[in-house]
């Protein structure tokens, strides 16, 4: 059975690469079970190895720190009000596909949208999780030796917002932020969010 880990506070980026690291050695060596960490992190911008680093426009003048990670794609913003979630799962039982374990990924978010009463979908040729043209959540993955590492971020308070207008994100250009309570048009808390959607990862990516 796959392990949902809620981290409590907020973890530094740092913090969360290594344990993501460490869990990635242990499931390989089959000394723990697949696991799914959900967490808030200390404001940071993180961008994968990229030459083109556009998107991230003139980091100099960004108000939180940059950090540079395995995992694919453009710059994107973590930080208070924001599930994280970090699916640590051996990808040699599923099939060693990675676009399905994606779109499984998006399709529990999706399912977890629409407990809240907020009917989220997907964009033809665009990775994550929208309502209408607006973003609600991103996706980057990496995987090593068919161990994923990396996962989802999804905005759910309106605290998560701002921080995006310094950034263009995951490079698109005129793409605009949303949050699950904004779409729900009432307050949603971190700690029920996190309870909806690891139900539906554990359905969706045991």
């Amino acid at each position: 059975m796959m392990d949902i880990r809620h981290l409590p506070g907020f973890i530094p980026y740092e913090d969360g690469l290594r344990l993501q690291e460490e869990t990635v050695a242990a499931v390989l060596a089959e000394e723990a079970p697949d696991t799914l960490f959900l967490l808030e992190h200390q404001p940071v911008y993180t961008i994968g190895r990229l030459r083109d680093q556009s998107s991230l426009r003139d980091p100099s003048m960004l108000p939180h720190p940059v950090h540079d990670t395995n995992r694919g794609g453009q710059a994107t913003y973590h930080g208070p009000g924001q599930i994280t979630g970090y699916p640590i799962l051996d990808l040699t039982t599923r099939g060693k596909d990675l676009h399905e374990h994606l779109r499984k990924i998006e399709e529990a978010l999706i399912l977890a949208c629409a407990r809240f009463g907020v009917r989220a979908g997907r964009r033809e040729g665009l990775t994550g999780v929208w309502v209408e043209n607006r973003k609600l959540a991103s996706i980057g993955v990496g995987v090593r030796k068919w161990i994923s590492m990396h996962g989802f971020a999804i905005n759910i308070t309106n605290e998560s917002l701002p921080p995006f207008f310094a950034i263009t994100p995951c490079g698109l250009d005129g793409v605009s932020m949303t949050s699950l309570e904004m779409e729900a048009g009432r307050p949603i808390t971190v700690a029920e969010a996190a309870v909806v959607i690891g139900e539906e990862m554990r359905r969706l990516l045991e």
